[in-house]
């Protein structure tokens, strides 16, 4: 990012920060014509309201690091472009407000909590910048989009289909997830009781983490569309960034349908909420969502049709809703988690629940465990046997043959990847974040990636830990070699330059190790071979049916 002579400055989006902007241009987010101003900001958090009193829930704001600011001397007046991360301008703003926000009240507000399990506070707390600008929008261009254009409708584009149909009433179904045949009977009878036009109406910007990729999930709603009766519903994409925040989310999910000429708009049990927190508790009521719409929806115009949970009756081979159901009902229903393990273990799904269509994508996002990639990360003290174990089992495993090994060893990433870095702290956990991104890399894609580093601190582990498992498995192997053994072996004599102070900020010595605490595997190779350490982790790849 850079000062240009015309004082234009560069600013590349944010994935949220272009769905936002995107759907501020293209009428979505009506009556936002820019991001919000210090006072609609207050007001949104206050009252749910921008400051002249039009229903508003959720913040749209830009935001900046300080580091941002100063590097590139941002003032009021200053002129920032925003550009696409392939370098495409969308938009210019003339900053004409900058404040500092506090971040810890408007999680408390927006989403009533700070706890940082909750995925929207996270990101507020985590990602975004201290400050907040706002300003004159001006439109260059809609951010380009290269997938499913046939299926990405402005607001105006969709209300000409609708009219093209001749539908005056239209109700929306929201999805961020993929449709199974519960979901196709609760959309219809939404549309059936609402006497309108249904609008199967997916989100496709950034979800929750952890949530199917919107490419497999449009496949599945593509598939799902023929078993709607014939004119009865359409597709369209929504590029939403949610903020999974609950019963605001709800609200503004509606003035957003409202905008794209829906009349209803399904709220279902616990709507937008990210499940439970840190005390495992539900972050939200499963009906605050359509408690908060019944005080608003003739404030904003568009009515809400309360999401009817429907469960599939063995006795009578066809969903009903679960107020209806009798003493002589046999019910059957699979829940989400259920599902996926049924997948992972390649259990058939039966055709009540979903169809054929549906399960084979659904195959391709969670294959068996033998099929799917998974990452072996060591993790040890240097001269522990990290390095030996990992070229052993690099061998031992390419005997299976079903997948491609690669072995990210730490003199490998060293010399390849990391040639630049030192050995500060902060170099040392930038090296562990890349050997983790090319470990997700290798693993999402159905490989497997043995990594080898000392990794001596917990947080940048447990970084790659969630990086690599959105992708498939990760497996820490901890190699518990004492460190009286490892400057006894010291190969390389670097244990006897730290001792004697040559060599400063080394593991073990001056520098820490955190001990992983919760290690799939734990190997020591005193008293072992590494043959035997080899074999511990092949039985534990075998017992859990990654080989």
């Amino acid at each position: 990012m850079k000062k240009e002579n015309n004082n234009q400055i560069n600013y590349f989006l944010s994935d949220r920060q272009r769905s936002d902007i995107e759907l501020i241009l293209n009428g979505g987010f009506s009556p936002l014509v820019t991001f919000n101003s210090q006072k609609d900001y207050e007001s949104i958090l206050d009252n749910l309201t921008l400051s002249d009193g039009s229903v508003w829930p959720i913040p749209i704001t830009l935001d900046l690091t300080e580091d941002f600011i100063k590097t590139n001397s941002i003032e009021l007046n200053s002129n920032l472009q925003l550009r696409e991360k392939e370098g495409f301008i969308i938009a210019t703003l003339k900053i004409s407000e900058i404040w500092k926000i506090d971040k810890e009240k408007e999680a408390l507000l927006v989403y009533g909590t700070k706890d940082i399990k909750h995925p929207g506070v996270s990101y507020l707390l985590n990602k975004t910048g201290d400050y907040y600008v706002a300003g004159e929008l001006k439109k260059v261009a809609l951010p380009k989009h290269y997938d499913y254009r046939e299926l990405r409708h402005t607001p105006n584009k969709l209300k000409l289909e609708f009219k093209k149909m001749g539908w005056d009433k239209i109700v929306a179904f929201q999805t961020r997830n993929p449709m199974h045949r519960a979901h196709k009977e609760i959309a219809l009878k939404a549309s059936e009781d609402s006497k309108a036009g249904l609008l199967i109406h997916p989100v496709v910007g950034p979800t929750k983490p952890g949530d199917i990729d919107h490419f497999t999930r449009v496949r599945c709603y593509k598939k799902i569309m023929k078993y709607f009766p014939e004119n009865s519903s359409f597709l369209s994409l929504l590029p939403l960034a949610m903020r999974m925040a609950g019963p605001r989310e709800a609200l503004w999910h509606a003035l957003i349908r409202k905008n794209y000429g829906c009349t209803h708009i399904v709220i279902g049990r616990d709507h937008a909420g990210p499940g439970k927190d840190s005390q495992d508790n539900p972050f939200y009521g499963p009906y605050d969502a359509q408690e908060l719409m019944i005080k608003y929806q003739d404030k904003i115009g568009i009515e809400m049709v309360p999401f009817k949970m429907m469960v599939y009756a063995k006795n009578r081979s066809d969903y009903i809703e679960l107020d209806k159901v009798t003493d002589k009902d046999k019910t059957l229903n699979i829940s989400g988690s259920q599902l996926r393990d049924k997948l992972r273990k390649g259990e058939d799904i039966p055709d009540w629940f979903t169809y054929k269509e549906i399960v084979d994508e659904l195959r391709q996002v969670y294959p068996t465990k033998e099929n799917q990639g998974f990452t072996l990360f060591f993790t040890g003290l240097s001269g522990s046997g990290k390095s030996t174990i990992a070229n052993g089992l690099v061998i031992r495993l390419k005997e299976y043959g079903k997948r491609k090994v690669t072995l990210l060893d730490g003199d490998i990433v060293r010399t390849h990847l990391s040639s630049e870095l030192g050995f500060s702290k902060e170099h040392r956990e930038l090296n562990i974040k890349r050997i983790g991104f090319v470990a997700s890399e290798i693993t999402k894609n159905g490989g497997i990636a043995i990594c080898a580093p000392i990794a001596p601190y917990e947080e940048s582990r447990s970084f790659n830990r969630e990086l690599i498992s959105s992708g498939g498995a990760y497996i820490e192997v901890f190699v518990a070699t004492p460190l009286s053994k490892c400057e006894e072996r010291d190969t390389k004599g670097l244990y006897a330059k730290a001792r004697s102070g040559e060599l400063k900020g080394f593991t073990g010595i001056d520098d820490p190790y955190e001990k992983p605490k919760n290690a799939e595997i734990v190997v020591n190779t005193v008293g072992s071979s590494p043959d035997e350490s080899i074999q511990v982790i092949i039985d534990y790849l075998k017992n859990n049916k990654f080989i």
